[in-house]
């Protein structure tokens, strides 16, 4: 009985000696100078083939692959390449620096490997490259919209907290009522909360004041380091002398005189004010009251009134 005859089996070629690799192309693409690229040996694998046999059958079509479709890896990405754990790492190292084949590079191999399974492969190859296009496009749109986000979100906080920093000020500014009755006799308690406000200003304090004298320079003395303190009065019983004197221990203090005015204000860091019913040297000699003024809009009138006196 003849033996079946065996069916002869077709010529092996060169880009046909390994099964190709069916594995994820994804992370087989790196970024190299600013081109996504595919490292000569990982096409190799995924072509079949061993590195050798497919660099030499690019070789031999050099015209088909410029520098912008194929290039040589310095020493430093290929040493950055390596260690990356998605690299393939090949037996026995290699004697020579790696290529990169772009996206046309690839392209182009399918006109010089031209069997069945290296077109196929190629194809992967390209949906490979257009979903990684793709993805790195997504993540640009996100990035994007990330940074707009944290810069609206910047922009929030920092309007939050300067609304928290006046709301704060304010409560500070109001941890005594906001209106005080000071009946007849009540001396320390008048001069308590009087030096009390003046010690919450951090910048300036503006007393308008027709009767000023010493006793008021007592209470002035209770400001912070370094905040200024600026009196309007029409009176003359502060001397040059007196300013000196208190200057001298608690810069600084500025005197200026005019007729403008005839109830008496304190006005602490250009924001906050008072209206007092009597003059702050003889506060709690009789009944008198102290209100905080609430409208902004006529503080800073009140202020612009004062630039005009000078």
């Amino acid at each position: 009985m003849n033996e079946p005859a065996h069916e002869k089996a077709p010529a092996k070629t060169g880009i046909e000696t390994l099964p190709p690799m069916q594995a994820n192309i994804e992370p087989l693409i790196h970024t190299i100078r600013g081109k996504q690229v595919i490292i000569d040996s990982d096409l190799a694998v995924l072509y079949g083939v061993e590195t050798k046999v497919f660099n030499q059958a690019v070789k031999r079509n050099e015209r088909r692959f410029p520098d912008h479709f194929r290039f040589r890896l310095t020493d430093e990405e290929y040493t950055s390449l390596r260690s990356q754990s998605v690299t393939s790492k090949e037996r026995g190292g290699r004697r020579y620096l790696p290529y990169a084949f772009t996206e046309q590079g690839v392209a182009m191999l399918s006109a010089v490997l031209r069997s069945d399974t290296a077109i196929d492969t190629s194809i992967r190859i390209m949906d490979a490259f257009v979903a990684m296009r793709n993805l790195l496009a997504e993540n640009a749109v996100l990035l994007e919209r990330l940074r707009d986000i944290e810069t609206e979100q910047a922009i929030f906080q920092k309007s939050t907290d300067e609304r928290f920093d006046k709301v704060f000020r304010l409560l500070e500014g109001e941890s005594e009522p906001a209106q005080r009755i000071f009946f007849e006799g009540q001396l320390f308690d008048a001069f308590s909360l009087l030096t009390d406000l003046v010690s919450r200003a951090e910048q300036n304090i503006v007393l308008i004041d027709g009767y000023v004298d010493v006793h008021t320079l007592n209470i002035l003395a209770k400001k912070r380091e370094g905040v200024i303190a600026t009196i309007y009065t029409s009176g003359n019983r502060l001397t040059q002398g007196d300013i000196e004197v208190f200057n001298a221990q608690y810069p600084s203090l500025e005197v200026h005189r005019t007729k403008a005015f005839h109830d008496r204000f304190l006005v602490l860091d250009e924001s906050i004010a008072y209206h007092i019913g009597a003059s702050l040297k003889d506060a709690g000699r009789k009944c008198f009251a102290i209100n905080l003024v609430r409208d902004e809009m006529l503080v800073s009138e009140l202020i612009g009134r004062l630039a005009d006196t000078r």
